[in-house]
């Protein structure tokens, strides 16, 4: 090697390399970490800084006040009670200076818990710990004072809320229930979680690397904010009177499949009430389920068991409004009546008949096979119901024709009401042929769920209009402000007024003179068509009765539906036409409907009376003023003068009897009420059952028309002379 100039030595290269190497590595790792700086700097900084805050601070949540859920009229369906909820933080409950057992014994014992589970819960290796959740005032009081006297650290005791159903299992399957956590689980409570739970808080406070709470630390509070109001567009009056008649229904017909009431404004779709039996109390929604003939219980063991669950979601919860599927039968019937005028193919005066119709191998027959109806009107036809006349219809639709009206009604989609459990498939003839038209036309042979049904029929009773079914009509905050309004919805037009106007006139008939009869209501004009559908079980039936009233500018319709009755009858017309009739007067009369009575009702009106109290006059006077009032008198003693001072009366002063009744006055002061044997009225006529309870020295209040099916006192009972005995009569001809 040269020592010149031009060449380095060996070891003076190396080093040079060497350096260079280095200054290169410095270089990237300098640049490496200014990156990963960056990185952490820009990227993961708000990361980052949530994770120091949570190792630097303890958290507790704050549960938000949950929104109500209110009727149309803003009485409360469900509410939150103030509750609290215990906490603990395991790693300052050592700091106390007493022996954690002593610390569980305590807790346990106010808390009423198992010593053992407490013990497990605060010694686990955790920073925050639930002890127990929804507790009362009462048991927090005394814990808290516990907790002061003894000087324990690491038990906290903060507000939070529990669910409470002032109306217990009225309107249950539409407000639903709450979950542990106020999670919404079911109806209302579910589909309107996110406006109803509101935004939880939290009470933060500093602690060290080890979870312990620092010295003289201070907690910040974030406070949570309450959810909003749910105002729903159901009546809970109207809720009631549904409820009521249908839980009568039900035991009257020996019901075993459930049954279901819903009453809507068919003029805005607003769902008025809803029931749904058999039921539950959403207070205590896993109690075991009630209302189920036949259940063995004897395995039941609760909200542990997935399989208790699975049968409380097949019974008691589920609700038979909106997830059953059934066979309408002849309440279908006013939706090819509907088909029919619109296109024109029949008129109300139309000539028809019920002679049987044959398609391929298949008779079809009126429903009355023994007692046919013979030639009559088209509106005749649908007063009684006869299967051929409708069969005849959808023929001259054609299949496309018809088709294409039962879907513009609404049967092959859902409705989209604000509930969770409308089947997703509507149960159809995929390709159908004239035999499957044949039998729908009837109402036979394929499914839909009775909140189609009805709110097919909103369209019918308003004028055309299809309105989608409307539960909730807005939100409102903490201080009642409109937040969200829910406006009613057209779905579709599917017939013109003409054709709305004049099938409600039709279904008018069918009550006053045909097959629903049974849902008269004197005063007020009632349109509805009964159904009686075989269901795939052998002698298992589904009566049915779907009406609105009234017929002439209707503001409520009602659908009525027993699955399974077991009774003295399985028609519609017979045991569900009564039940819709009496919700229907129930409710036309709490909303103010004014009754329009004929000059043939005025008549037969029975006005109720006020009994005066006539003791202490004389019999002449006591007849003066029961006779200004409309009552008759009997005077029961030996003695007969009229200047006799009536000692005592019967029926006594203030009750409310029917105007003609007879009052028994008696001139000694009785000190047993005479007793009287009630006679069987039931199969009689109004007349007759009149006549013998007059007999009897008995008075009648009349319910219904036809012959006596039910009476308030057992015959063979003993009443005091002169009670009143009601009397439910029905008609029973031509009863589908």
């Amino acid at each position: 090697m040269k020592m010149g100039g031009c060449f380095l030595p060996a070891p003076a290269l190396h080093m040079k390399r060497r350096i260079v190497v280095l200054l290169l590595a410095f270089t990237i790792t300098v640049f490496g970490l200014i990156g990963r700086l960056a990185y952490l700097q820009i990227f993961q900084a708000e990361w980052l800084q949530k994770k120091a805050f949570m190792q630097q601070n303890t958290e507790r949540p704050i549960s938000a006040k949950r929104g109500k859920i209110l009727d149309r009229n803003l009485k409360e369906l469900a509410v939150s009670a103030s509750v609290e909820t215990v906490t603990a933080s395991p790693s300052n409950i050592s700091k106390s200076g007493i022996p954690v057992k002593q610390v569980a014994q305590g807790i346990a014992q106010i808390l009423d818990m198992d010593e053992e589970t407490v013990y497990s819960m605060i010694t686990k290796s955790t920073s925050y710990q639930v002890i127990k959740k929804k507790i009362e005032k009462e048991d927090a009081d005394r814990l808290r004072q516990w907790i002061k006297d003894n000087k324990v650290k690491g038990i906290y005791i903060d507000e939070d809320t529990k669910r409470y159903y002032p109306m217990r299992n009225l309107a249950a399957h539409v407000i639903g229930f709450t979950g542990a956590d106020n999670q919404g689980l079911a109806g209302v409570e579910k589909t309107m979680d996110k406006y109803l739970s509101g935004i939880p808080g939290k009470i933060l406070g500093e602690v060290d690397s080890r979870g312990r709470e620092l010295p003289f630390r201070v907690e910040k509070r974030i406070e949570p904010q309450d959810g909003f109001n749910v105002v729903l567009t159901i009546d809970e009056t109207i809720q009631f009177f549904a409820q009521k008649a249908l839980e009568r229904a039900i035991v009257d017909n020996k019901v075993y499949g459930g049954a279901i009431a819903i009453v809507m404004d068919p003029r805005n779709g607003d769902v008025l009430a809803m029931v749904s039996k058999p039921d539950f109390d959403p207070n205590d929604p896993y109690a075991p389920p009630e209302g189920i003939p036949d259940i063995d219980l004897s395995n039941w063991k609760g909200r542990a068991s997935n399989q208790d669950v699975q049968l409380l979601l097949s019974t008691v919860w589920r609700n038979k409004a909106i997830s059953d599927t059934y066979e309408p039968g002849s309440t279908f019937k006013a939706i090819t009546s509907a088909a029919g005028l619109e296109e024109g193919v029949v008129t109300p005066e139309t000539r028809v008949n019920d002679y049987p119709v044959t398609i391929g191998k298949w008779t079809l027959h009126c429903w009355r096979r023994g007692r046919l109806h013979g030639e009559e009107s088209f509106a005749e036809g649908v007063y009684n119901s006869c299967n051929p006349v409708f069969v005849r219809v959808a023929q001259s639709l054609g299949i496309q024709k018809f088709y294409s009206y039962v879907k513009a009604f609404g049967f092959y989609e859902k409705t989209g009401i604000d509930l969770i459990g409308e089947p997703e498939k509507m149960i159809f003839h995929k390709n159908p042929a004239e035999i499957d038209m044949a039998v729908a036309s009837f109402g036979q042979r394929f499914q839909i769920t009775p909140i189609q049904l009805i709110t097919a029929y909103t369209a019918i009773a308003n004028g055309g209009k299809l309105m989608k079914p409307r539960l909730v009509k807005e939100l409102t905050d903490s201080e009642g402000n409109v937040v969200q309004k829910n406006e009613p919805q057209v779905v579709r037009t599917v017939i013109s007024k003409q054709t709305s106007d004049t099938l409600c006139q039709i279904l008018e008939g069918v009550v006053s003179k045909g097959t629903g009869k049974n849902a008269y209501v004197r005063g007020y004009r009632v349109a509805g068509k009964t159904g009686t559908s075989e269901t795939t079980k052998k002698g298992v039936y589904v009566a049915s009765f779907c009406a609105f009233a009234p017929a002439d500018n209707p503001v409520v319709s009602v659908l009525v539906a027993l699955f399974d009755p077991r009774g003295d009858s399985h028609m519609g017309g017979a045991i569900a036409a009564p039940v819709a009739g009496r919700i229907i007067e129930d409710t036309l009369s709490y909303l103010g409907v004014e009754r329009r009575y004929s000059e043939e009702e005025m008549k037969e009106i029975v006005q109720e009376v006020i009994v005066p109290d006539v003791t202490g006059k004389t019999i002449e006077e006591a007849a003066k003023i029961l006779k200004q009032v409309g009552l008759q008198y009997k005077v029961e003693g030996e003695t007969q003068n009229k200047n006799d001072i009536v000692k005592d009366q019967m029926p006594k002063r203030d009750a409310s009897i029917p105007n003609k009744s007879t009052v028994l006055l008696y001139t000694r002061k009785l000190e047993n009420p005479v007793t009287v044997k009630v006679p069987d009225v039931l199969n009689k006529t109004v007349s007759e059952a009149a006549q013998t309870l007059e007999k009897a020295g008995l008075n009648i209040r009349v319910n219904g028309r036809g012959i006596a099916v039910r009476q308030n006192y057992e015959p063979g009972s003993y009443v005091p002379k002169g009670e009143i005995i009601e009397v439910e009569f029905r008609q029973m001809d031509n009863i589908e």
